[in-house]
């Protein structure tokens, strides 16, 4: 899956003892980062800058549609980015990335077995895995008549009555769109217009109970007890939880999406070397870790003995066996799919 968008530059401290054979010589010591908001914890820049010595800028965006427009429009003067799987094979497809060439990397040793060769990027040529997670939805269960809600996409686009006026929905086209297919039986990427109709009928009808579309803050809108049912990505509930431990974390029987997200230089990258450095540095597993610790999603290296505890207790980061046959892994729609999918969200939000 992810605070507005933030901008964040931590002066380099000292030039650590991080050498790095990526690095160009020519390249000043500098580094623009592009990730999905509250997807990082900031600390970890600053060590990153005290052992690199290179300084680091981070922004913030909200969806893959907003990414994949930014590279699009080629205004982007991005080092390293952080794309779902979803859109990696249009990024590739259309020249907006640049190879890495990433199992050459020292510490891409440290990568799980079931992350090194994807079939969205064979070879890992222009990818490094990040952090992955699945979205389903959350609710305070003290504010919830009986305490429990059903385990179905049901109680999210058909409200009760006494929780109407008091959900958000992700503001993400892609995010949405594929809970409602999920409910309804249907293909996230169809392309038959009729399948659109419903999904967008769907969410015309689901629109009124909403308090908000919102995909910034969600931990925060969840804790405080802004909204009492959210889609929700696994990590920002189990964040939420620490607050709030009435939170639960839904697992839809119907479907819930399950996200990979990678780290990837743009085409037009001002510092293609030190991205390098840093994508090698974040394939180490105590960094690897610190992110997950931090923010509550599972990463694909080697780092699960260095896990906090809390986290291995809560469904939301632990999610029962049971419910394997529940994820759906989220899928490379093709063009007319997607322009589908932009017709309904323009109607939805229009």
């Amino acid at each position: 899956m992810k605070l507005k968008a933030l901008r964040h530059g931590v002066a380099a401290l000292t030039l650590g003892c991080f050498a790095s054979a990526f690095a160009q010589a020519d390249e000043p010591k500098e580094l623009f980062f592009y990730n999905w908001t509250d997807y990082y914890p900031v600390e970890l820049l600053a060590k990153f800058e005290k052992e690199t010595g290179i300084k680091v800028t981070m922004d913030g965006y909200d969806s893959n549609e907003t990414l994949l427009a930014k590279l699009q429009a080629g205004g982007a003067a991005y080092d390293v980015i952080v794309p779902s799987h979803s859109i990696m094979r249009t990024l590739i497809e259309q020249g907006l990335l640049q190879e890495i060439d990433a199992s050459t990397l020292p510490n891409f040793a440290h990568v799980k077995p079931a992350f090194r060769d994807p079939d969205f990027d064979p070879g890992r040529k222009y990818s490094a895995p990040y952090l992955w997670g699945t979205t389903g939805f959350s609710y305070d269960s003290a504010r919830v008549p009986g305490g429990k809600l059903d385990e179905s996409w049901k109680e999210f686009f058909e409200p009760r009555p006494e929780l109407q006026g008091q959900l958000a929905a992700l503001d993400t086209p892609s995010s949405l769109i594929n809970a409602a297919s999920h409910y309804l039986g249907v293909d996230e990427c169809s392309e038959n217009p009729q399948d659109a109709k419903r999904i967008l009928e769907l969410l015309q009808k689901q629109k009124p109970f909403l308090k908000m579309y919102s995909s910034d803050n969600t931990v925060d809108r969840m804790a405080s007890g802004e909204v009492i049912m959210m889609q929700n990505w696994n990590g920002s509930t189990a964040r939420a939880t620490l607050q709030k431990n009435t939170i639960k974390y839904v697992y839809p029987r119907e479907g819930v999406a399950m996200f990979q997200d990678n780290f990837a230089v743009p085409k037009s990258a001002p510092h293609p070397g030190n991205a390098k450095v840093f994508i090698d540095w974040m394939m180490k597993p105590e960094n690897a870790a610190a992110v997950s610790n931090a923010i509550a999603y599972a990463n694909g290296v080697d780092s699960d003995q260095l896990l906090d505890k809390k986290w291995k207790v809560m469904d939301a980061i632990n999610m029962p066996d049971a419910y394997a046959e529940r994820l759906r892994p989220e899928k490379e729609c093709s063009n007319q799919a997607r322009e589908l999918q932009d017709r309904i969200w323009s109607k939805l939000k229009g």
